[in-house]
């Protein structure tokens, strides 16, 4: 889609490069969400992990750190905006 609209953009392989602790409280911070709000319950890794959503912020943005698909995805940043790409149409908001 960005690519049809010819916007220019980098994407970032989360699984190959993930996003550290201090880049995860950053883009929640700009997205004005919690850990638990993006959180993917239907994860494998939120199964194998025993997650319930309930737990603290720290714990969930280490998990995310280690298990990078726990993460809602794609998310779109812009200076100091960002969007969950949910549905991807939702990117064009940053432009």
């Amino acid at each position: 889609m960005l690519d049809e609209k010819k916007i220019k953009y980098r994407y970032r392989e989360y699984t190959e490069e993930p996003l550290n602790q201090k880049e995860l409280e950053d883009v929640f911070a700009r997205l004005c969400m919690e850990p638990a709000e993006l959180l993917r319950k239907n994860d494998k890794a939120f199964k194998e992990n025993g997650l319930s959503g309930n737990e603290s912020k720290t714990e969930l943005i280490k998990l995310m750190t280690e298990f990078p698909t726990l993460l809602q995805r794609p998310i779109g940043i812009v200076g100091k905006k960002a969007v969950v790409g949910r549905p991807p149409e939702r990117l064009l908001e940053l432009i």
